[in-house]
């Protein structure tokens, strides 16, 4: 399993990615942080594999909890910055400070999966390796897309993030309609929502052939 921190100064928010975190297969949160102290006394007790930082914190920035971090002996933990802080010099400053990748909320639970699922890749084959070929280093250094693509006008990340995880909770396809009867939303914004996940290659859609127009069922791309 790999052992996460979440740190974040608003207890809603920091218990809605732990759910996020824990629903992840291998994943699991040994901690929660909501002060830039509390956060690194416990990733120097906890040691965890990988935090998820938020950068407004009340005593400190979060920029300032990756440097003093990045200056400890929990050195090895891995970071990946969660904060509605979106200035370029924030976004620097955490790149310089070395984080896997830099998440602005809102975001569905889409876009933490797909970086759970990459770490979670990359912590198993580098930690099978003695040493690393090109291919492993591109794999690491050569960048991932966030997978929180915009939102066309219209919808919301919140609903985006509910019909993303029935999609992937699903071990079969699904109409439009059966989404809306499972998400407790409208048909057409169902579909819309559908559609928007098969545009971006996060959905997929297969065609079921009956009397009249043929039915359109979506599963989640794996």
């Amino acid at each position: 399993m790999i052992r996460v921190l979440i740190v974040d100064d608003d207890f809603m928010v920091a218990k809605v990615h732990s759910g996020y975190v824990n629903k992840t297969p291998g994943y699991e949160v040994v901690g929660v942080a909501h002060t830039g102290e509390d956060a690194l006394r416990a990733i120097d007790d906890l040691r965890p594999d990988l935090v998820l930082l938020d950068i407004y914190l009340p005593d400190m920035d979060g920029v300032t909890v990756l440097r003093s971090l990045r200056g400890s002996t929990s050195a090895e933990t891995d970071v990946i910055v969660i904060s509605a802080a979106n200035d370029v010099e924030t976004v620097r400053a955490a790149m310089r400070g070395g984080v896997l990748h830099y998440l602005i909320k809102p975001f569905p639970y889409a876009a933490l999966y797909d970086q759970l699922k990459h770490f979670a890749a990359l912590h198993q084959r580098l930690s099978a390796l003695s040493e690393a070929g090109q291919s492993d280093v591109d794999q690491v250094f050569g960048g991932r897309p966030s997978g929180a693509t915009p939102l066309p006008k219209g919808l919301s990340s919140e609903t985006a993030a509910l019909v993303a995880e029935t999609l992937q909770s699903s071990t079969e396809d699904f109409s439009a309609a059966e989404c809306a009867a499972r998400t407790n939303i409208s048909r057409v914004s169902a579909r819309r929502y559908l559609e928007h996940f098969v545009a971006t290659g996060q959905a997929g859609v297969r065609l079921r052939y009956g009397t009249g127009r043929p039915e359109r069922r979506y599963y989640w791309q794996t």
